[in-house]
């Protein structure tokens, strides 16, 4: 007969607490609960390898249990769901990203580099510029990728020839002394007034020091843009870019405007024609016709094509096909906003080279 609670013969029961760990052997019974670590698998004393299991408490390894088994799995399975989408969403992202090919380099034997370009471009803020939907523009910034363009002066008298001398300078202020050649000179400096007249495509010389020095000749006042073109070898690097500074012509500024957009010029008793209309969602093709001489190849191309926009003057230089096509000089072109922009095409007949202007509206 079970025991009464108030039988005085009944020996008391010690009070069991739910909260006290588990007693195992070979374990003193005053060692306090193990804590686990919020960020460990969900395992036991039991289930760990090298636990104090045996009866005279000597370490001694142990198969996990099939819970923890099934635990360790899923964590692993999971780890590699994991790493596989992280992998196929990169390669999503990249499969998306319009692939540019650069051209490859040659050094020539001053040690500066020639770029073989043989494919239609365009020169613009940064990096080789391949042609690609989104032109990229330049000219608008005096430094650029660690680079400045350091004139000596920007001051000139109108129709008078002066010297206009620059640097282009390293981080630090020096001034860089190597550039690759790239269509047979190793930098191209543009200039044009504001209003996109007096437009001159001109190849400065460099001194020892990295010193460039051209004469120049501003036919009229007014604000003009200079635009430096050209690849900088800095660190063993190539850095192509295009950098811009106002030249300013002391008088009265009398702002021309600009022709009504046509497809067709004349100089110097040549007819130059194009067809194609450059738009901003697409790169497009722009064929230019020569009728009354034969084209020649000049600075490593059958043309350039320069594209000025109206207000900032943003700078775009287009190199075309390596071939005539129907005997036609072809460019692939996209704008890079809206707006209107003056185009020069530079080309030679019978070794002399001239210029076609037309007057272009991107809607």
């Amino acid at each position: 007969m079970p025991d009464r609670p108030d039988d005085p013969e009944a020996k008391p029961v010690p009070a069991k607490d739910v909260d006290d760990p588990p007693r195992r052997k070979g374990k003193d019974v005053d060692d306090p609960p193990r804590r686990r670590s919020k960020w460990s698998l969900d395992l036991t004393d039991d289930d760990t390898l090298g636990a104090d299991n045996s009866d005279d408490g000597t370490p001694v390894d142990v198969q996990p249990e099939k819970g923890s088994t099934f635990r360790f799995a899923a964590f692993g399975a999971l780890l590699v769901v994991v790493l596989f989408a992280g992998y196929g969403l990169g390669r999503l992202n990249n499969g998306t990203t319009a692939t540019t090919a650069t051209a490859p380099a040659a050094a020539t034997s001053t040690g500066t580099t020639v770029i073989n370009e043989n494919m239609p471009h365009t020169h613009g803020a940064t990096g080789t510029g391949v042609a690609a939907t989104g032109a990229v523009i330049g000219g608008l910034s005096l430094s650029s990728d660690g680079l400045t363009l350091h004139p000596a002066g920007t001051t000139f008298q109108a129709g008078k020839p002066q010297r206009l001398s620059f640097t282009i300078d390293a981080t630090g202020g020096v001034p860089v002394t190597s550039y690759a050649i790239v269509h047979d000179k190793p930098l191209h400096l543009i200039v044009a007034r504001r209003d996109l007249t007096g437009f001159q495509h001109l190849h400065p010389e460099m001194a020892g020091d990295g010193t460039w020095s051209i004469d120049l000749t501003l036919a009229r006042p007014g604000i003009y843009r200079m635009i430096a073109d050209f690849t900088a070898l800095v660190g063993g690097q190539q850095i192509a870019t295009t950098l811009g500074t106002d030249l300013t012509v002391a008088g009265d500024y009398a702002p021309l405007a600009l022709p009504a957009p046509a497809t067709s010029a004349t100089v110097a008793g040549l007819t130059v024609t194009y067809e194609g209309k450059p738009d901003t969602k697409a790169v497009q093709p722009l064929l230019m016709t020569v009728t009354g001489g034969a084209v020649e190849p000049y600075l490593g191309a059958y043309g350039h094509l320069v594209v000025l926009r109206e207000g900032d003057v943003a700078y775009l230089h287009v190199h075309p096909e390596q071939q005539l096509v129907d005997g036609k000089v072809k460019f692939w072109v996209t704008a890079p906003s809206s707006g209107t922009y003056r185009m020069f095409f530079d080309f030679q007949v019978a070794g002399q080279v001239h210029t076609a202007e037309w007057t272009l509206t991107v809607a």
